[in-house]
């Protein structure tokens, strides 16, 4: 069963909105689809920097970094990429570094894409396992309040904390099948 985003769906130029109102100077991703026009929105803003990583653990080191020079930084990713930062997240426990990640979920409602799957029903449980407060969005409404409580959370109190962007907002992805 696939679930249709809402074509009015705000919640990508609200986020943007959020980010700037938290003061977020710098955006770490690795291009994606569910993330795509929040993407767009911050390469177009000549006040953020954007950084396109090759794998999401840069994004770790790209956030302690911007955060070491007294910027706040995001990291944007889908859920796929994040095993790929699992080592690289114990740097917030040794430098009390906030981390806030926004996550585009894959492999949970009606996903078509076996290798998905794996990650995306661990990606909550692997985050938590490293020390990351965990927040999950399921209806576009819950993104930006579940997104800036994982500001708040990160930067108020040095730590990783995410928010996960359920397929039930994004709609899931086929290859032109109706199954």
């Amino acid at each position: 069963m696939e679930s249709a985003p809402n074509a009015q769906a705000t919640w990508p130029d609200d986020l943007y909105d959020l980010l700037k109102r938290h003061g977020i100077r710098q955006v770490a991703l690795v291009p994606d689809a569910g993330h795509a026009r929040l993407i767009r929105r911050c390469e177009a803003d000549n006040d953020l920097r954007v950084v396109t990583v090759t794998t999401e653990e840069e994004g770790v080191a790209l956030m302690q970094g911007a955060w070491l020079g007294g910027q706040k930084a995001v990291l944007l990713m889908q859920s796929s990429g994040v095993g790929n930062c699992i080592n690289m997240l114990s740097l917030s426990a040794i430098h009390r570094c906030p981390m806030p990640m926004i996550v585009t979920m894959r492999g949970d409602f009606g996903e078509f894409n076996p290798a998905q799957v794996p990650m995306g029903q661990a990606t909550q449980a692997v985050l938590e396992a490293m020390g990351t407060i965990v927040h999950r969005a399921d209806r576009a409404e819950d993104v930006i309040p579940t997104a800036e409580a994982t500001l708040k959370l990160a930067f108020n109190t040095f730590r990783p904390a995410a928010t996960l962007i359920g397929q039930r907002v994004l709609g899931a992805k086929t290859f032109g099948k109706d199954d």
